[in-house]
């Protein structure tokens, strides 16, 4: 009797285990989220474009959830004025304009790949001007860098931007991409100088890429 009970209990959780396995086979596979290491990099794109005041130009400030979270200028009050009128209103400027940032393929940036964006932050270079490939050098006319180059207009801080970690820059155009939803906002271009801005940023002026080594003439270092 004691031996058929120990088999019955057996079998019952044989039976059981069988069941639960059977149980498991049948549900619906739960639908896959984004993958992990996407989502990181959106995240992290999204961390940098708030804490860099992407919104303060661009629309939004630093509230992702607000109306026109990156779509561009929406109203005069963001438009720069550039020059000599800054000091007298009655001299001349050129007038620049905070551009849509979203993804939508007609006024965005959705038309643009994330390389090329990578290269408007690296090197300053307008997308639309600049074609989808790697650049490997900060001199106009060498490792494909436009020979003409057209840059982005002031006041984007890209000369700044260009020394942040290259996954950062790519965490940046990712989330630009495909972590904002498109809005339809056409923003007038903005007015600069027949060169584009290449006489405001040499090296002279904005300095080298990369950035000389540690320590500069100008710093010390710790003992």
């Amino acid at each position: 009797m004691t031996r058929w009970l120990r088999l019955t209990s057996a079998g019952a959780v044989s039976v059981v285990v069988v069941l639960s396995i059977a149980a498991f086979a049948a549900a619906p596979a739960a639908k896959p989220s984004r993958a992990p290491a996407v989502e990181d990099t959106l995240l992290r794109g999204r961390f940098l474009v708030i804490s860099h005041v992407c919104g303060d130009c661009h629309g939004g400030g630093s509230n992702p959830a607000a109306t026109g979270w990156l779509a561009g200028m929406t109203t005069p009050r963001q438009e720069f004025r550039i020059g000599p009128c800054a000091a007298a209103p009655n001299d001349a400027c050129f007038k620049t304009r905070p551009r849509n940032l979203t993804p939508d393929n007609l006024t965005g940036l959705g038309r643009f790949s994330e390389r090329q964006i990578f290269n408007a932050l690296r090197y300053g270079l307008r997308p639309g001007e600049t074609p989808d490939v790697e650049i490997t050098s900060a001199v106009p006319g060498q490792g494909n860098f436009p020979a003409h180059p057209k840059y982005l207009a002031v006041p984007m801080p890209w000369t700044s931007w260009r020394h942040m970690p290259d996954q950062d820059l790519w965490a940046i155009a990712a989330y630009l991409k495909r972590g904002v939803k498109p809005v339809r906002n056409k923003v007038e271009d903005s007015e600069g100088p027949p060169d584009f801005w290449a006489s405001a940023y040499t090296v002279e002026k904005i300095g080298p890429y990369p950035a000389v080594a540690f320590p500069a003439a100008s710093e010390n270092r710790q003992q």
